[in-house]
């Protein structure tokens, strides 16, 4: 069983602007508290394997009349970032009979993995605290004959954000109701075809995004129909050390994690060219040649290209990686899904 995270403590000489940022959160909770604001569970999908289970949610302050009840309502992007995390407390972690504890962390976040004996398939595990709500974190655990799986980049490879576009990220982020975001054509019927293709295969949505979207991000991957899997993104915010956190090494960090505790699935390695998915992918490909089945590129256009601060990339035929995978690229899930029929990938 892969071993649990550390980082649970409290950690001396934090970043100035983490300081600063805690010292703000204090003082307005103190405050929230003493008008009624309560504490409140998120949970998130988690993931596993027989035996062992990987657990994510975030404790938040909220009004106890606008606490998540399980609809899905209309959200502006800036309420995501409107939160204030429940640092340091303790959330009691129950499945199958056995009881763990784990402690947030100064984001309010906990991600621990903790012996689980789950049978493959959707689970789920309960997370309560005293004073709030418990609630049911789904949990997908993989069987141990799986050897093919999905992960897949979300911003302009399933999602149409424009992250790269400051200006436009900004507009998309905070302001645009979620219900106006567009999705990608074809890649919903990408995923599905392939996930019936190979039964029992996992999808995970790799992003830099931070924990504050996931719901957002939930319900537009519900509404458009791809197939249910753990999000694995990122806190936002000052570290402990920086002022923010580095996206590329929280996916080199990610795909490096689940290179480690599957290490017999081999990944289709999914994301578009108008970021650092191809490098990302071509390193993870290099370091884990038998983790990676293939890449498949979403090609953005010459204009989407330039408007995201990268030159067009020439894209063609299928072609072998610099280790023998098949690297592939297309403009839409129909492309891809022909080139990888044809490269014997289905």
């Amino acid at each position: 069983m892969p071993s649990t995270p550390a980082g649970q403590l409290a950690i001396p000489n934090l970043h100035r602007a983490a300081r600063i940022e805690d010292a703000v959160h204090n003082l307005v909770e103190r405050r929230l508290r003493r008008t009624g604001w309560r504490t409140n569970i998120i949970a998130y999908t988690g993931y596993g394997a027989p035996g062992w289970a990987r657990v994510m949610c975030r404790v938040l302050l909220g009004r106890p009349d606008t606490r998540q009840r399980g609809r899905l309502e209309k959200v502006r992007g800036w309420r995501s970032f409107t939160t204030l995390p429940a640092k340091h407390v303790t959330v009691t972690i129950e499945t199958g009979g056995v009881v763990h504890e784990a402690q947030a962390d100064r984001s309010g976040f906990i991600d621990t993995t903790v012996e689980a004996d789950l049978p493959p398939g959707w689970g789920s595990v309960r997370l309560s605290m005293p004073d709030a709500e418990p609630v049911e974190a789904p949990v997908r655990i993989l069987d141990p004959e799986v050897r093919f799986g999905i992960l897949s980049d979300i911003d302009d490879t399933v999602m149409v954000t424009a992250l790269p576009r400051p200006l436009l990220a900004a507009w998309n982020t905070f302001v645009l109701d979620e219900h106006a975001r567009a999705a990608v054509p074809g890649m919903a019927v990408l995923y599905e075809r392939l996930v019936t293709a190979h039964p029992g295969a996992p999808v995970f949505y790799l992003s830099t995004g931070a924990w504050n979207v996931a719901p957002t991000l939930t319900r537009f991957l519900s509404r458009h129909l791809y197939p249910a899997g753990p999000l694995l993104l990122t806190n936002w915010g000052p570290t402990q050390d920086r002022w923010f956190r580095s996206g590329r090494e929280h996916k080199r960090a990610t795909l490096a994690r689940l290179a480690k505790e599957f290490p017999d699935v081999r990944w289709l390695l999914v994301g578009d060219d108008g970021q650092h998915d191809p490098e990302i992918y071509r390193e993870f490909a290099a370091a884990h040649p038998d983790n990676v089945a293939a890449v498949a590129i979403r090609r953005l256009s010459p204009a989407q290209s330039v408007l995201a601060g990268s030159l067009p990339v020439p894209h063609d035929q299928p072609t072998e990686g610099p280790i023998g995978q098949k690297w592939l690229s297309a403009p839409d899930g129909a492309g891809l899904w022909t080139l990888l029929r044809g490269a014997g990938l289905v």
